[in-house]
């Protein structure tokens, strides 16, 4: 087991490496799974926890995000755990107000409006100062979860984190921030380069805190077209990962696998699996095979249950996961869903996905 056992904060173990394996393209007895969301409102426990507390200061609080990200490892049988935290403490870090506003979701009280406010950006940021907290909630939680399962760390993608700075949140048609793309690309430019470089210090601060894999999140990729996507978004996505190794290389660090999650891309997954990692995600609107044509067969696949199909009976989420794993096949293939849990479902029904998976690839390995 190479340096993923062993770690200089004197880590416990790692007893189950499915995940890691899977993600490496190494042959794995049954498919790992796991939830994007799984850490969620979803979980009775989990709104408990949370009630007392604005959500930005549960992401500050280590103990809170430690206890947040082990809740649905006690319910379930998942292979790996990612760390509770949020995409938009980046754009915190670079010295912008976030608020999450009941019914409304994030907001952002001063949003970038002309090419003049990127000047009130932190043009230098100390990640160890700014983003501290979630280093420090990552070591703990590596240490409560006491080697059960590996942890992953993440971040938003720069286009992602763009268009939330400049829409101020939510945003259906993504029109301020794709203006901007059209108006002003250099100042895009800028933007997206400071954003990369904070990203790849964040990244690589995760792994010397315990990570022990990344996900990448370009959540808002369907928002852009093949051509923009290819000069907006691309770019910086492969110079993550690229970045993230060499540092994590030069520092010597565990060279962890890396997770690249585009959703609604599926005009740009051949050039997703060349962009330098290990695993591709998916969301629910591309077949199985037709993935596996466009991404070839040096990357790990991951997805891509629609999340709604938590909403049929349980027998009918078998079906639908075996289905999904027949398509896949059960080797260099991780189990998820095409997005995140959604805050109305049941949690009994997470746990006949994740059952579902393991036994199905199980019985499928045997024969």
């Amino acid at each position: 087991m190479c340096s993923f056992v062993h770690s200089p904060k004197g880590f416990p173990k790692l007893k189950n490496d499915t995940f890691l394996r899977a993600a490496r393209g190494e042959e794995t007895e049954h498919t790992p799974v796991w939830c994007m969301r799984q850490a969620g409102r979803y979980l009775p426990e989990f709104r408990e926890t949370r009630a007392a507390q604005d959500f930005f200061a549960t992401c500050r609080s280590p103990k809170l995000c430690c206890e947040l990200t082990l809740q649905p490892l006690r319910r379930y049988p998942l292979d790996a755990a990612i760390i509770f935290s949020d995409i938009l403490v980046v754009p915190q870090a670079l010295g912008m107000e976030v608020v999450m506003v009941p019914g409304k979701g994030p907001t952002f009280t001063e949003p970038l409006k002309e090419v003049e406010d990127l000047l009130k950006l932190r043009q230098k940021v100390d990640v160890t100062a700014e983003l501290g907290y979630v280093f420090q909630a990552i070591t703990l939680t590596r240490h409560s979860l006491e080697g059960r399962v590996p942890l992953i760390g993440f971040s938003g993608a720069p286009w992602t984190l763009m268009s939330y700075m400049i829409e101020g949140g939510g945003s259906t048609t993504m029109a301020k921030a794709k203006s901007w793309l059209y108006r002003h690309p250099e100042a895009s430019h800028r933007l997206l380069r400071l954003l990369a470089d904070v990203i790849i210090d964040y990244l690589v601060g995760q792994v010397a805190a315990g990570a022990q894999a990344l996900q990448l999140f370009e959540s808002h990729a369907g928002h852009l077209g093949p051509e923009q996507f290819e000069t907006f978004a691309l770019p910086y996505i492969r110079d993550i990962a690229q970045a993230v190794k060499s540092k994590l290389k030069e520092e010597a660090l565990p060279l962890v696998p890396m997770i690249i999650f585009a959703k609604d891309a599926h005009y740009a997954l051949h050039d997703l699996a060349h962009a330098g990692y290990e695993v591709v995600g998916l969301d629910w609107t591309i077949r199985p095979q037709e993935a596996r044509a466009q991404t070839g067969k040096d990357v790990t696949l991951q997805g891509n249950l629609d999340p709604c199909a938590l909403y049929a009976p349980k027998e009918k989420i078998g079906e639908l996961v075996k289905k999904m794993l027949e398509g896949f096949g059960t080797q260099r293939y991780i189990a998820n869903l095409g997005h995140g849990l959604y805050p109305d479902m049941n949690p009994e029904h997470v746990g006949a996905f994740v059952e579902a998976v393991h036994a199905h690839s199980r019985h499928i390995n045997k024969h």
